[in-house]
C-alpha cells in the first residue's frame, strides 16, 4: 500500500501565513501539518509515500530529509502548479503506481491517527473517509445510502437553497483498489485531465463514474473530532483548539465569543434556551438574503421600534449594538467622578471604572451599607439580578433609594431581570419619572440571540439620553437584528413562556446539583446562571475548568478568584433539561472518581 500525498497547492486562502511557508509546515497543534499526516500514516504502517510537490517544494524536501530521512519517499513536482488543481497532481502520481492499493491525502488536514486506521483496516475495497456536515465546512458534499456514496456534490451544485441536512463532508482522503486504479480511476484521471481540463478536482471524477455506475465507492463515517480541514488561517486557530486540549480554556479566554468554530457546551456564557421559537429561526433563514441586501434602519427609526416593543417613551430610550456600546460613554461620561460597584460583578464595570469604591455581594448585599456611601458617591452600580451571584435586590427599594438620593445617578443593570420575579425598575420609570436612573440592559440574555447583539439604555432623563443618541452613528444596528426586532412584536407571548421555562430549567438544575458530593452550597439567585460554592479537593480551581473541557468538551466558568473564598465557586449558565442534566452526571462522575 501507497499513500499520495498531495502538496503542489500555493494555498491562497492560507495568506498571509502561506507566503513564505508551505500550508504543510505551518503548526496545527503543535506540530505540523505534513509531519502529523506522515507520523499517523507510520503509525498504521504505511510507510511508502509518493509526495507531490509544487509550491515551495524545497521547503517540503528539506523538511521530509530532516525530519523523516530514512522514509521511502517518491518526489513528484507539478511544474504547473499555479494553473492547474489537483486531478493534474494525481494524474502526474499515478504514473509512479502500478498495480497497487493507494491511500490519497490531501495536505490540508489536520488528523488523528485513528482516522488512518479506520481507513487502513476498512474491509471495503473502494472507500471515502467522510464526516457529518457541521457549521463551517465547505467544499465537496456526499449523499450516503447503505453506506454507499450516492452522489458527489461540488460546491458550485450547492444552491442557495441546498439542504446540508443528510449531507456528508468528504476529507479528501480515500483508500482505492489496484484493479480500480488501474482499470477506471487512473486512465479516467489521466484522460480528462490532459484533454478536458487540468484545472479541475478528481473528485468531479468520483462524481462523474459514480453517476455512470462504473464504481461503487463506499463511505466511513468518521468522527468530526478526530480532523479538520484547514484552508485559512481561521481554521488553524480551530485545530489547535482541537489538537492541543491543554490549551482549550486559554483559547476560550482570549476570544470571547466566536465559539461556533469550536466543538463544546458552553455553559459559561448566558442566553435563553427557549426562545426564539422555530419559526422565527425559519423565519430568518428564509429572509437572510433580502435582509443582506438592504441597510438597516436611521437610529430615530430603531430607536421608535423598541420603545413601541417595550412600551416607552422614544425619547426616553436609545437602542444599541450591545449593551456594551454604552460603556464607552459611561466611561467618558463618570470616569472621572466618585463609582460604586458591587464586587463581584460583570468584570466591564470594573473595567470602565478602574477606580471604583465597592461594595460587597457575599452572595447578598447590605442595602444599609450602600446608602451610608451615597453621600460620598456620583454614581452608584447595581446589577440585579447581580452576576456572577444571582442576588437580587426588590425593585421598590432600589426604586425608594434612588428617590432618596437625587444627587447620585443609579446604574441600574436588568441585563438578567427577566428571569427572576421582580418587576424591572424600567417600569416603575414610566409612571414616575427619577432623572437620576439610568437603566442598561443587554438583550442577548433575554432574546436568546447574542449573536445578533442587541441592547439598550433608558432614562426618563432627557438630557442623559440625548446626549447618548447624539453619539450614536445614523447606521448603528444591522438588517438582520432589526428584522429580529420586528419578529418580537408576533411572538411577545413565546417570550414570556420562554422566561417561565428557563425559571423552571434553573430550579430542576439547582435541585440536582444540590444532591452531589462536594456540593457545599447551591445558590439561590435570580439570574439565568447558577453560583455553586464546591469541595476544592474533589473540584480544584482553575483545574476543574481544563478537567471539564479536555475530557467532557464542556466549558464552564470559575469565579473563585472573583469570590475571594478558599473554596471553588463555579458558576453555571443555564442551557436546556438535558444538557442540564449532562453537565450534573459528569460532576458526579469527577466527584465520584476523586
Amino acid at each position: 500500500m501507497k499513500a499520495i500525498i498531495l502538496a503542489a497547492g500555493y494555498a491562497k486562502r492560507m495568506r498571509p501565513l502561506s507566503r513564505e511557508c508551505h500550508k504543510t509546515l505551518l503548526l496545527a497543534g503543535g506540530q505540523t501539518v505534513l509531519g502529523r499526516i506522515v507520523d499517523s500514516l507510520l503509525t498504521n504502517d504505511v510507510r511508502e509515500l509518493v509526495i507531490v510537490t509544487g509550491y515551495r517544494d524545497d521547503q517540503l524536501r528539506g523538511y521530509m530529509a530532516e525530519e523523516y530521512g530514512d522514509l521511502d519517499v517518491t518526489w513528484v513536482h507539478n511544474p504547473d502548479f499555479d494553473t492547474t488543481n489537483n486531478i493534474h497532481s494525481l494524474a502526474l502520481a499515478f504514473k509512479e503506481i502500478k498495480n497497487e492499493e493507494v491511500l490519497i491525502i490531501e495536505s490540508d488536514l489536520v488528523v488523528d491517527p485513528e482516522v488512518i486506521k479506520a481507513l487502513v483496516n476498512s474491509p471495503y475495497p473502494d472507500v471515502a473517509m467522510v464526516g457529518p456536515h457541521e457549521l463551517g465546512m465547505d467544499g465537496t458534499v456526499v449523499t450516503v445510502a447503505d453506506n454507499v456514496i450516492t452522489q458527489f456534490i461540488p460546491p458550485h451544485l450547492q444552491p442557495e437553497t441546498f439542504d446540508f441536512t443528510d449531507a456528508f463532508k468528504t476529507l479528501n482522503i480515500y483508500k482505492f483498489s489496484a484493479q480500480f486504479c488501474d482499470t477506471v480511476f487512473r486512465p479516467t484521471v489521466d484522460f480528462y485531465s490532459q484533454t478536458i481540463d487540468s484545472n479541475c478536482y478528481y473528485e468531479s471524477i468520483l462524481g462523474i463514474l459514480i453517476y455512470m455506475r462504473r464504481c461503487k465507492i463506499f463511505a466511513e463515517v468518521v468522527d468530526n473530532n478526530l480532523w479538520t480541514e484547514i484552508d485559512d488561517p481561521n481554521d488553524l486557530e480551530v485545530a489547535n483548539f482541537m489538537f492541543t486540549p491543554e490549551e482549550r480554556s486559554s483559547i476560550l479566554e482570549g476570544t470571547h465569543g466566536g465559539y461556533w468554530k469550536y466543538r463544546f457546551t458552553d455553559f459559561c456564557y448566558i442566553r435563553n434556551f427557549h426562545f426564539p421559537t422555530g419559526s422565527m429561526i425559519s423565519d430568518l433563514r428564509r429572509n437572510v438574503k433580502p435582509l443582506l441586501a438592504n441597510y438597516g434602519s436611521s437610529q430615530q427609526v430603531l430607536d421608535r421600534k423598541i420603545s413601541q416593543f417595550l412600551e416607552c417613551d422614544a425619547d426616553q430610550i436609545v437602542l444599541l449594538n450591545g449593551a456594551s456600546q454604552a460603556y464607552p460613554f459611561l466611561r467618558q461620561k463618570f470616569g472621572d467622578t466618585r463609582v460604586l460597584v458591587p464586587k463581584p460583578t460583570f468584570g466591564e464595570y470594573r473595567r470602565i471604572f478602574p477606580n471604583a469604591r465597592t461594595y460587597p455581594d457575599e452572595p447578598g448585599i447590605d442595602m444599609n451599607r450602600i446608602e451610608e456611601s451615597l453621600s460620598t458617591t456620583d454614581l452608584v452600580v447595581f446589577v440585579n439580578p447581580n452576576n456572577p451571584t444571582g442576588t437580587v435586590l426588590p425593585t421598590e427599594d432600589l426604586f425608594d433609594m434612588a428617590s432618596r438620593h437625587p444627587k447620585t445617578v443609579f446604574l441600574i443593570d436588568e441585563s438578567f431581570v427577566d428571569f427572576c420575579d421582580e418587576t424591572p425598575v424600567q417600569d416603575l420609570l414610566v409612571d414616575k419619572h427619577l432623572d437620576n436612573v439610568l437603566i442598561i440592559k443587554s438583550l442577548s440574555k433575554s432574546l436568546g440571540v447574542p449573536g445578533i447583539r442587541l441592547g439598550y439604555v433608558y432614562s426618563t432623563n432627557r438630557e442623559l439620553i440625548t446626549t447618548i443618541k447624539e453619539e450614536i452613528p445614523i447606521w448603528n444596528i444591522n438588517s438582520m437584528a432589526e428584522y429580529f426586532l420586528e419578529l418580537l412584536f408576533k411572538n411577545r407571548p413565546q417570550l414570556e413562556a420562554s422566561f417561565q421555562k428557563s425559571k423552571d430549567d434553573r430550579k430542576e438544575f439547582a435541585e440536582a446539583l444540590r444532591t452531589l458530593e462536594g456540593v457545599k452550597d447551591v445558590v439561590n439567585g435570580g439570574g439565568h446562571f447558577i453560583l455553586v460554592r464546591v469541595d476544592p479537593a474533589l473540584f480544584p480551581s482553575p483545574k476543574i475548568v481544563d478537567d471539564l473541557l479536555i475530557q467532557h468538551a464542556t466549558y464552564v466558568k470559575d469565579v473563585t478568584e472573583a469570590m475571594g473564598s478558599s473554596d471553588t465557586h463555579l458558576r453555571f449558565a443555564v442551557r436546556d433539561q438535558r444538557d442540564n442534566m449532562r453537565l450534573v452526571n459528569i460532576l458526579a462522575s469527577l466527584s465520584a472518581g476523586s
